[in-house]
């Protein structure tokens, strides 16, 4: 199997991790990784926060429903999306799909680096958007979607097998 296709179906949600920091360098790395996303009329609504320490991570967390694993975890990143219009008559919403994309860029570059990884919601969620804001000095015109927990993982995680052959259609519904 080609590469690309074994990192993909090799991803997991990892929650648990090493007591081992996560170098910025490589965060960085991934970081570059989600910028490398497709993006709606090229207009890169994103931008992104590496996280390191892990008294910021231990703050994210205390806001964050699924986020408990974040003060365990080496790194995080936070994918964050300016909304805006990328010509006229087109929604400003497809921030969310470009950041998304950046996100999964980000989980598989982690899948392959030998990191564990999981996507921890923020936006659509008011309390949490108010709660990455403050805690992050996120500015009121860009929106946090998501916060990835990183981390060497800590025991073994199998990838789910997902292939669910009912769910396909062909030619129509």
């Amino acid at each position: 199997m080609a590469e690309t296709l074994q990192t993909i179906r090799s991803r997991k949600s990892v929650r648990k991790y090493e007591d081992r920091p996560v170098p910025r360098d490589l965060l960085e790395k991934l970081i570059s990784t989600g910028m490398a996303a497709p993006s709606a009329k090229d207009v890169r609504p994103w931008s992104f926060i590496g996280i390191t320490e892990r008294g910021t991570m231990a703050r994210l967390s205390e806001g964050l429903k699924y986020g408990k694993m974040l003060p365990a975890a080496g790194g995080a990143i936070v994918v964050c999306g300016t909304p805006r219009e990328p010509k006229p008559g087109v929604t400003k919403d497809l921030w969310i799909q470009d950041c998304s994309a950046a996100t999964q860029n980000i989980l598989l570059a982690a899948e392959d680096e030998g990191l564990g990884a999981v996507w921890v919601c923020v936006h659509p969620i008011e309390a949490h958007i108010k709660h990455v804001r403050e805690v992050l000095g996120i500015p009121s015109d860009t929106v946090p979607l998501c916060v990835i927990s990183i981390g060497y993982p800590a025991g073994e995680a199998s990838p789910k097998d997902k292939y669910e052959p009912e769910k396909i259609h062909w030619e129509r519904w």
